[in-house]
């Protein structure tokens, strides 16, 4: 869940809107007018490695290539003070109880809406392109014992308020620590109204006989490659797994028209040094 700001006593000053720029190549860009003096909360560009896939036996979680550019799909708002939230299963603002042991005040999150709910204030009005929204939602396949965070879509190309970012606690009586330097909110540009267009349907397979064939291609070489790593034998030990999907081409060497095996989203410009206090 993302909150949005719009309270008198929150409300980012009215006023002209900025007019979204674009960078200088002629792509959108994506602003942070830092509207705060509190904790910074750095962006950084969403980075494909994961603490629990780098311990995976012989790291195998980075062959599953969607996973891997999942992982990149957005920018990064990083914690900026270790502390620890427990929250006692009541609903009030007091049942959440934060401990911080680094940094000074003011201090980047707290209890502000009941329920468990730990709320970040973003110090940041964003800006997007004329038709682009922002997804704030959780970093992607980061999974974290005892809460889970709440996502929303913000209308970034014309509002003049603030959002915040949100956690639900979701075990009473369990402490939940937060890292300096731990993500807590992924940023996603989102073209509005482009989801509304797709038109879903259900088909069998044979409707599509070149793209049965070519599945059920697939489907028997799997088994096939799958068995013959169950017999050890000696070609699909040396493969370990099947690349087809992460070279970008079918099983027959059909290259893909399009593929992509890793992001490069650009960093945010910092000339001032916002990141500072």
């Amino acid at each position: 869940m993302v909150e949005h700001n719009d309270g008198d006593h929150r409300r980012v000053a009215s006023g002209a809107m900025p007019e979204p720029a674009r960078a200088d190549d002629g792509g959108p860009a994506l602003i942070a007018y830092r509207v705060s003096d509190g904790p910074p909360l750095q962006l950084v560009p969403a980075p494909a490695a994961r603490p629990w896939m780098d311990a995976t036996d012989q790291r195998f979680a980075y062959r599953c290539l969607p996973l891997l550019i999942a992982n990149q799909s957005g920018w990064f708002l990083l914690n900026s003070h270790t502390f620890r939230a427990t929250w006692d299963g009541g609903d009030g603002l007091g049942a959440l109880r934060l401990e911080y042991f680094t940094g000074l005040p003011p201090y980047p999150a707290a209890s502000h809406f009941g329920q468990g709910i730990l709320t970040w204030h973003v110090p940041y009005l964003f800006r997007t392109p004329p038709g682009y929204n922002l997804l704030a939602r959780g970093p992607a396949n980061w999974p974290k014992v005892g809460a889970v965070a709440l996502e929303g879509i913000v209308e970034t190309d014309w509002t003049v308020a603030t959002f915040t970012m949100n956690w639900k606690l979701t075990e009473p009586d369990r402490p939940v620590m937060f890292e300096v330097g731990e993500p807590v909110c992924m940023l996603v540009p989102r073209r509005r109204g482009e989801l509304e267009t797709f038109r879903p349907e259900v088909r069998k397979i044979e409707a599509d006989p070149e793209l049965g064939a070519a599945y059920r291609r697939w489907k028997e070489g799997r088994a096939r490659f799958l068995a013959d790593l169950d017999a050890l034998d000696p070609e699909a030990v040396e493969q370990g797994w099947q690349k087809h999907y992460f070279r970008g081409a079918t099983p027959d060497g059909t290259a893909a028209p399009a593929h992509q095996t890793r992001l490069q989203l650009r960093e945010f410009d910092d000339p001032a040094g916002l990141w500072r206090p």
